[in-house]
């Protein structure tokens, strides 16, 4: 039992870091007020829970990197967790290496996002073969949303069928929902009073979280990795709201000519360079306000309207985030094509006569072309 004395090695109950009560503006700091309360959680995870609001902690890729170099060595289930909405920027590359022999479960989170009516087992062929050319063996692909409940008693189903006697490691990215899904398990397969904190902050678990379970394993929660290919870690945080769709989004559709240009707000600029007159099919959140002018007056436009009639971001902003970088794309006749931009969404190219596309993001930002999920 906690007194107001710290107990050594004492761990967070929200992000599963080593709580301490000298720094501030270290991990893991709580008040000395706070230290009797139970469960004992650090001011971070307190702001997060109860304001909504997040301090900005850096977490080292090295330590990430270490901490999933370790589940080799271990007897587990590993249980991958992706966001459908940003699938390849949440996937982690050569996640295979470092998991070993264990059995991977590939959880694919926010399925409600997509679009009223599209058949499930399309999205589960798409994700087996976007999962295979990724060099991942995977024992099972579940399609669930841990927001909306749905689907959610079939992740419980699968990973009792694929745990056998062993422990649960729990990996993904940042934002994927990772911590509502823990919880979740919590719920239903340990008798802790405790719940992770859950947000929409990157790098919430800041620490790997044990977590107990009725039979003697424990279920292991790994903080997200931190992947700055996607748009989500390089806004400003009061952009993220606007960026990550919390309900199903709508799909846009553009007919353009050649030489139109489509903004999303000021994240995301789309040049039709060549091509016959063709629909683009924009899927992106519904709070991004999208933009169409003619290219020769796409420059003037940014100049004269970043952060202000094209936003989010601000124009103060707009200031503190990397430049924008061009990518050229090439799509080919008749195929079924999506560009994909991490982060952010992707857009469908309608039309079979092929098309040439400049897309301008921040630079970092991973911009792809991959075949199409609707």
């Amino acid at each position: 039992m906690m007194t107001n004395q710290l107990e050594q090695g004492t761990s967070c109950a929200g992000c599963g870091v080593k709580l301490q009560t000298e720094s501030a503006d270290k991990p893991g700091f709580i008040p000395q007020a706070a230290l009797a309360k139970e469960p004992a959680i650090c001011q971070r995870c307190f702001r997060i829970k109860n304001y909504n609001e997040a301090a900005s902690v850096a977490i080292d890729q090295d330590d990430f990197l270490k901490l999933l170099g370790g589940i080799a060595a271990t007897n587990s289930l590993v249980v991958h967790i992706v966001d459908l909405f940003d699938f390849e920027g949440s996937l982690i590359s050569g996640l295979q290496r470092f998991v070993g022999n264990n059995p991977v479960l590939l959880v694919v989170n926010k399925i409600d996002l997509l679009p009223k009516g599209i058949n499930p087992n399309r999205i589960l062929n798409w994700v087996q073969k976007q999962t295979k050319a990724q060099g991942l063996r995977v024992v099972d692909i579940v399609l669930c949303s841990a927001k909306r409940n749905i689907g959610f008693e079939r992740v419980i189903e699968a990973i009792g069928e694929h745990r056998g006697n062993r422990d649960v490691y729990v990996v993904g990215a940042t934002n994927v929902g990772k911590s509502t899904l823990i919880n979740r398990l919590i719920r239903d397969y340990s008798d802790l009073e405790r719940e992770l904190t859950t947000s929409r902050y990157p790098g919430t678990t800041l620490d790997a979280v044990h977590i107990p379970l009725d039979d003697g394993k424990d279920i292991i929660d790994t903080p997200g990795i931190v992947y700055s290919h996607r748009m989500t870690e390089i806004v400003p945080r009061d952009v993220l709201g606007a960026l990550l769709p919390d309900k199903p989004i709508k799909s846009l559709v553009y007919q353009l000519n050649s030489g139109q240009t489509l903004f999303v707000g000021a994240l995301a600029r789309f040049d039709f360079i060549e091509g016959d007159r063709q629909s683009f099919t924009l899927y992106v959140s519904n709070a991004l306000q999208v933009h169409r002018t003619k290219l020769e007056r796409a420059d003037d436009l940014f100049a004269d309207h970043k952060g202000e009639l094209l936003a989010p971001p601000s124009k103060e902003q707009l200031e503190e985030m990397p430049a924008w970088t061009r990518h050229r794309l090439t799509v080919r006749r008749n195929t079924e094509t999506d560009l994909f931009i991490s982060g952010l969404g992707w857009i469908h190219v309608n039309g079979a006569s092929g098309a040439l596309i400049d897309i301008h993001v921040p630079k970092g930002v991973r911009v792809l072309m991959r075949d199409a999920l609707i």
